[in-house]
């Protein structure tokens, strides 16, 4: 058994090399992309949530995964599992996560199970920061797989290059998307201290996950951890454009390499910019893709690979699903699908989206949804985020048992300021309003960015729709 410094189990698994693993919390996106790589390694894997629909319903069982459904101590029974791996959604009073428990099973948490079957004869590459992880894990591992070095990755969404959110290689490098995220009910340490880094990329740190982390200090706490897990022969890579990144960065053991963007031309075709000598095209738009982009070809230069080789990679690069993702145009109105929801992210996707189609009139909608984008705290970088904007909605966030009295987002206060700052914004109650309002007030031409980092109740999908009905 493993305890972490407060005395928490981190792990219970025996020594012995388990072959039957079971998932509980198996449909969310990091969970059912874990339990499909270790289909692909060889292991028997099962998996139960409450609900699993698609997508990842889909995906299962194209694996060859059965999902059981709801939690129950008899799923145990069924699946007669060496080792359970429990995702971080999952509560201690969760039935299947009590039987675990009470039946003393072999356990970790989705992170420690990956350090531990995969990362500890691998070179890994963790990418981390506020901004930019899941674009930077996805380019990261495409252009190690591009110059023929096999890499295995694990990201948060999926790549449109390969279909998925992992990759299986038998190269030695393994690229992961570093969360600083807590990582189970019996461990509230961040993900990311479970990977073994040898080279890391630090994006970006800016006050994130407000629900976990009390203030700035006690995040970058989470960072200065993972920065002296990298042993002195490893590299970080930190972008100059945040200072608290780079203070943390100073306190590392290894050999530090400063990025920053460079100066880049726009087009409909992505951004096109010259280092060392030789001009790189990257099929994404913004100046925060190509500040990621340098991260990378600083990163994977520490690990051999050639300029000509990075700019093949970079050019082949498809991107990730849900990052200026255009979902469907109908009269003539462009309909954008995005995850940002942190005020720096709203502003430099609307910066990139507004570069990317020049000329046409940029209609912003947003929702509020993750615990920090609902509270109060970035009230005033919000109200500075939406410049890029012609036209603004914001839907007003449902109330959030973890968020006090007194310190949710003032949505119709945003609305004001931002109409003051010459951006017409509205605010609404509910989705089905706010398609009504938007498809009411689209014209042929706008671009509409949608942002969110959740399903936004289907609201991309009923625009689409109300735009077809409409006359």
């Amino acid at each position: 058994m493993t305890l972490n410094d407060d005395g928490n189990v981190l792990s219970t698994i025996d020594p012995k090399v388990p072959r039957r693993i079971h998932l509980v919390g198996v449909a969310g996106t990091g969970m059912g992309s874990f339990a499909g790589m270790l289909k692909a390694a060889g292991y028997e894997v099962t998996g139960s949530d409450e609900n699993v629909y698609p997508p990842m319903s889909d995906m299962l069982k194209a694996w060859g995964i059965r999902a059981l459904t709801p939690y129950a101590p008899s799923n145990l029974d069924e699946a007669k599992p060496d080792l359970v791996i429990i995702g971080n959604v999952i509560r201690r009073v969760n039935p299947e996560a009590t039987a675990v428990r009470e039946r003393q099973l072999p356990s970790m948490s989705f992170p420690a199970a990956l350090g531990s079957l995969f990362l500890k004869e691998r070179h890994a590459v963790v990418i981390a920061g506020t901004h930019g992880k899941t674009t930077t894990s996805a380019l990261m591992g495409h252009v190690l797989a591009s110059a023929g070095r096999d890499p295995t990755f694990l990201v948060g969404g999926v790549t449109k290059n390969y279909g998925g959110n992992y990759r299986l290689g038998r190269g030695p490098h393994f690229v992961v998307e570093g969360d600083e995220y807590d990582t189970a009910y019996f461990d509230k340490g961040p993900k990311f201290l479970h990977y073994q880094p040898r080279t890391v990329i630090l994006t970006s740190v800016e006050l994130d996950h407000a629900d976990i982390y009390r203030d700035l200090q006690h995040y970058e706490s989470s960072f200065e951890k993972l920065v002296a897990l990298i042993p002195p022969d490893g590299t970080l890579v930190v972008c100059s454009s945040y200072p608290n990144a780079v203070r943390i960065a100073k306190q590392a053991r290894c050999k530090v390499v400063e990025y920053a963007a460079a100066p880049a031309k726009f087009s409909a075709d992505g951004a096109r910019f010259t280092v060392d000598g030789l001009e790189l095209l990257l099929p994404l738009g913004g100046r925060h893709n190509v500040e990621n982009a340098m991260g990378v070809y600083a990163a994977a230069r520490s690990l051999g690979l050639s300029p000509e080789e990075l700019r093949q990679g970079f050019a082949t690069f498809e991107g990730v699903k849900r990052r200026q993702e255009e979902r469907g145009t109908v009269r003539g109105v462009l309909v954008v699908d995005d995850f940002a929801h942190h005020p720096t992210a709203v502003r430099e996707t609307l910066a990139a989206v507004k570069g990317r189609y020049a000329g046409r009139r940029l209609v912003a909608v947003f929702e509020p949804r993750s615990n920090t984008s609902r509270r109060n705290i970035h009230q005033a970088d919000y109200a500075a985020s939406f410049d890029g904007a012609d036209r603004a909605f914001v839907k007003v966030p449902e109330k959030h048992d973890k968020i006090p009295e007194g310190e949710g987002l003032d949505v119709p206060r945003l609305a004001r300021e931002l109409t003051a700052r010459g951006i017409a914004t509205d605010a609404a109650a509910t989705v089905d309003e706010l398609v009504t309002t938007v498809a009411a007030q689209a014209k042929s031409g706008d671009v509409t960015l949608v942002m969110s980092n959740g399903g936004f109740g289907g609201f991309i999908d009923k625009l689409l729709t109300r735009l077809k009905e409409t006359p």
